[in-house]
């Protein structure tokens, strides 16, 4: 098992009761009916992926859970190694239906297709007016990378972007609705573990071994079930679809062969401390929208440094020791030493480089406009959160989802 019996009981025995405390001190009247997104972080994958292990919950179906309770849920999948531009795309028109449109200037900008998959629409009354007059809004949930892009689809909707506006109007074609601005459409953006102000993971290189590892066993799970669509990656707007009749191996040899990972447009640039100070600069709090953030960590300090825990997961652990020790005069210090194995804890807040996005202790009662810290799960790792363990998460989303039921149309 992953934890000891007994310290696993113990732990469950107190989240158990600190779960339904919670609950209780915080009993809310529902408010909204809008619609809860589950967006997964770097290396993600959908509902139908994985011989149907779900991201959300693992063996337990998370998606399902909230729908049965009263909160209608949609799970989106978006490049698992896409830059948070893209994903946002992705994530627009898979809520919304209809053609991935990346935008023409960015796609020459960075040289791949502008259009990507056609998608059947989610939830296709988003942003229309409900029966008594009120926009249809979501509330998105993230984990990991997955609140970088909601903050970036967020930004699009309300901002746009006036580089494809001119590119629009140089090439006589309408712009992309995503792309025009002006749409509040987004009640919250709730994250969990997401680096808002990067991992030094990606920064020192330590990112590209944790996908090979994750690639490798899924090249392994192919062979023993005979089974060759288990994963998709999603990179069609790079021409890196899978041939038919391709191996999985050479396919992914294919893949990191690529030039896509030396651009600005991926996600192991985006991940990095620099990549998300260029994100937290155009992506500010908006003063309708209310913002909470989840932290975990699962290292203690070891002779000034950070180790991973022993419950901590195998892969995690590499990452783990070098983040709990790796340091950059003038921009890292030993505050970016705790870690749950993927993202530095100090990252996880709310943004702070390059950003004036005020950040507060959650008081209860929630706040538009101000990034809310809901607090701390101490010993949980970046997979423990989102189910992937034998701890039961069910309360902890099932609270989430009546906070932001009850807050305002």
């Amino acid at each position: 098992m992953k934890k000891s019996f007994f310290s696993s009981l113990s732990t469950l025995t107190l989240f158990c009761c600190l779960a339904v405390i919670s609950l209780q001190t915080h009993a809310r009247t529902r408010q909204n009916e809008h619609h809860v997104v589950l967006v997964h972080g770097f290396m993600g994958w959908g509902r139908d992926e994985l011989l149907g292990y779900k991201y959300w919950g693992g063996l337990f179906d998370l998606e399902n859970f909230l729908d049965n309770s009263g909160y209608s849920t949609h799970t989106v999948a978006v490049g698992p190694f896409s830059s948070n531009w893209d994903r946002a795309c992705e994530l627009y028109a898979q809520l919304k239906g209809g053609k991935v449109d990346y935008g023409e200037a960015h796609a020459k900008a960075h040289g791949h297709a502008r259009f990507g998959k056609t998608m059947s629409a989610m939830h296709a009354n988003w942003g229309s007016a409900d029966s008594a007059g009120n926009t249809q809004k979501i509330h998105l949930l993230a984990h990991s990378q997955g609140g970088q892009s909601s903050r970036q689809l967020l930004a699009l909707l309300r901002n746009g972007s006036n580089a494809e506006k001119q590119a629009a109007l140089a090439g006589g074609y309408t712009v992309h609705p995503l792309f025009t601005g002006g749409k509040n459409w987004v009640s919250s953006i709730t994250t969990i573990a997401t680096p808002h102000d990067g991992t030094t993971l990606a920064e020192g290189g330590e990112m590209i071994p944790l996908v090979r590892q994750f690639l490798a066993s899924i090249a392994a799970t192919a062979g023993a079930t005979g089974t060759s669509n288990l994963y998709d990656f999603k990179l069609e707007q790079w021409g890196l679809s899978k041939k038919s009749g391709e191996k999985l191996d050479d396919y992914l040899t294919r893949m990191f062969n690529h030039p896509l990972w030396k651009t600005k447009d991926i996600s192991a640039y985006d991940l990095k401390p620099e990549g998300a100070a260029v994100l937290n600069a155009q992506a500010r709090a908006h003063s309708d929208v209310y913002y909470f953030s989840w932290e975990t960590e699962a290292t203690y300090n070891l002779f000034g440094k950070e180790a991973p825990e022993v419950t901590m997961l195998a892969p995690f652990h590499p990452g783990a020791w070098f983040m709990g020790s790796y340091t950059r005069s003038g921009a890292l210090d030993a505050s970016w030493f705790k870690n749950d194995g993927v993202v530095n804890t100090r990252s996880m807040k709310g943004p702070t480089l390059n950003s004036t996005d005020t950040i507060v202790n959650f008081n209860g009662v929630a706040q538009p406009g101000k990034w809310q810290r809901m607090g701390l799960k101490t010993s949980w790792d970046h997979a423990d959160i989102i189910g992937h363990t034998f701890w039961p998460i069910n309360n902890f989303y099932r609270d989430y989802a009546n906070l932001v039921a009850s807050l305002p149309k």
